[in-house]
């Protein structure tokens, strides 16, 4: 049974907490971390950690064949108001720990190579730490596809919009669906076939891509 190690799934309503039984179904091994909680709690924001984790998955389970990068940290804040301590801390483990996270995984792959996939997001504007350090994620995994192509892994940024994991009030729930072509905002569960088909051998093809599986929500006419 292959293995996929899924970070950022403590949370019950997370989109990563959604994806492990989905991609269990399909067949996988899932190891789940997060900062606490899950299967491996870890600090992603040590230089340390992603390596740690990566070894301690490999070490209870053996090798690691999918990546899926779930984990976030994200605290609203502007130009004129966010800190260096802020921005440092979500450049930390937004970019900083998933190109470790990467590099770890890279280096233990199976025979027959792997898939990384990481969750992004377009939020920038009074989010700015948060969406300048998800730009960052999109440049390490799109440039991953093509360094570690070589090796059999496949690497690509999945883009799910305004998913309701509980973050959302029903003012903005309510503001946001009428903006969305089929109705109703996302779920953890629209993103799971995505993200299964990925990192699945028959999607490896797909490789580079900065994929918006939004249902349609970016569309523009």
């Amino acid at each position: 049974m292959p293995l996929v190690l899924l970070t950022g799934a403590a949370r019950s309503t997370s989109i990563a907490a959604g994806l492990a039984p989905r991609l269990s179904a399909r067949g996988w091994e899932v190891a789940t971390s997060d900062l606490d909680g899950a299967d491996y709690p870890c600090d992603l924001a040590t230089a340390t950690g992603p390596d740690e984790l990566v070894r301690a998955v490999v070490r209870d389970h053996g090798p690691i064949s999918a990546l899926v990068l779930s984990h976030a940290h994200g605290v609203e804040s502007g130009i004129l108001d966010t800190t260096a301590e802020s921005f440092d801390r979500h450049v930390a483990v937004n970019a900083r720990a998933s190109l470790l996270l990467i590099a770890a995984f890279a280096r233990q792959v199976p025979e027959g190579g792997g898939a990384v996939v990481a969750l992004t997001s377009d939020h920038t504007t009074g989010n700015l730490p948060y969406g300048a350090s998800k730009g960052a994620l999109d440049r390490i995994v799109i440039s991953a596809a093509r360094e570690l192509g070589p090796r059999g892994i496949s690497a690509n940024v999945v883009n799910p919009g305004p998913i309701d994991t509980g973050w959302m009030d029903d003012d903005l729930r309510g503001s946001l669906e009428p903006y969305h072509p089929l109705g109703r905002l996302g779920t953890p569960a629209d993103i799971a076939g995505v993200v299964g088909f990925l990192i699945s051998p028959e999607g490896r093809w797909v490789s580079g891509q900065l994929l918006r599986t939004d249902g349609g929500f970016s569309a523009s006419v």
